[in-house]
């Protein structure tokens, strides 16, 4: 039996907390990637957080197991997640920390879309649907009009740009495929750890063979990888599954909008990002876009007073 349920209070509480911890993670990565770079911090940090992990499941009497039906989705789960920061570590070297944090976070429109599809307690209801094309609407509106990154490695935005929305699709699939399988009833830790160890494997390689390996150890590096692998690949993360196991994957991805804004406050404070007129132009539309997916409970409870609204299915 499905008992995924709408967003309460505790559930609000914790993604506000998980989409500033997620905005921060972008600009930590873009402010170190002189001492160290990107894709090879995110390999370190999934490495560190998978030992970590896997010392939680000892703890708790968890066994790992490849043959209650995870295995494949997990392989799969794992391959994704290092896809996806790949992409995001490449694309950092071409635009900036806000761009980067925009597109990834198009990864709810993907999970959206694909769950939609594929299972009934997760299809949206039309006014969810034009709350979901106003939200991105007002992204696109806040952050593509601003100018090209001074310094930007090949200067070239728009391909960094583009990984980031790759980026974005590889982390929405990565969601779809643990809902659709074994995944979805596996503990969160187990999940965690086949992402994790796909990451390290992936990301390890391609630092490696590309000669991304170098690091200069300031205390700005040993500060950012202890966040990234503790706070953001390990604590995070595992709210982030225990969430998806708990409530309607669809009413979390979109309320994670409000990361990209938070990421923009993050990167003016402690990168000097200038706050173009653009993005007070589409906060607008994002906010409205946010209140109508996450809030469609109380709307439609409230126009059904005036005329009928079809009700979002229940799990």
């Amino acid at each position: 039996m499905n008992t995924r349920r709408p967003l309460d209070a505790t559930a609000v509480g914790l993604m506000l907390l998980l989409c500033l911890v997620w905005a921060l993670q972008q600009v930590v990565l873009k402010g170190t990637a002189a001492d160290i770079a990107p894709v090879f911090q995110i390999a370190l940090r999934s490495g560190v957080a998978a030992v970590l992990v896997a010392l939680v499941m000892r703890w708790r009497g968890e066994r790992m197991s490849v043959t209650d039906g995870t295995g494949w989705p997990g392989l799969t789960a794992g391959l994704l997640f290092g896809l996806e920061f790949w992409l995001v570590g490449e694309g950092l070297r071409h635009t900036s920390a806000a761009h980067m944090v925009v597109f990834l976070y198009t990864a709810p429109l993907f999970a959206a879309l694909g769950l939609h599809w594929k299972l009934p307690a997760e299809r949206l209801a039309p006014l969810q649907w034009v709350g979901i094309v106003l939200a991105f609407g007002g992204l696109a509106v806040a952050f593509l009009g601003r100018t090209p990154v001074a310094g930007a490695e090949g200067s070239n935005q728009l391909w960094g740009d583009f990984l980031g929305l790759l980026a974005g699709a590889a982390w929405g699939a990565t969601t779809v495929v643990v809902r659709c399988s074994a995944l979805s009833t596996a503990p969160p830790t187990q999940t965690l750890l086949y992402q994790l160890l796909g990451a390290f494997v992936l990301l390890m390689g391609v630092s490696w063979f590309s000669g991304q390996v170098h690091v200069n150890p300031t205390p700005a590096v040993w500060a950012s990888l202890v966040f990234h692998a503790v706070v953001v690949s390990f604590a995070s993360f595992l709210a982030w599954f225990w969430l998806l196991r708990h409530y309607l994957a669809s009413r979390l991805g979109v309320f994670s909008f409000l990361t990209p804004l938070f990421g923009l406050l993050l990167g003016a404070w402690l990168l000097n990002e200038q706050i173009e007129p653009s993005f007070l132009m589409g906060a607008g539309p994002v906010l409205i876009g946010i209140v109508l997916v996450s809030g469609y409970g109380w709307i439609a409870a409230w126009l059904g007073r005036f005329w009928p609204v079809r009700s979002a299915p229940k799990s």
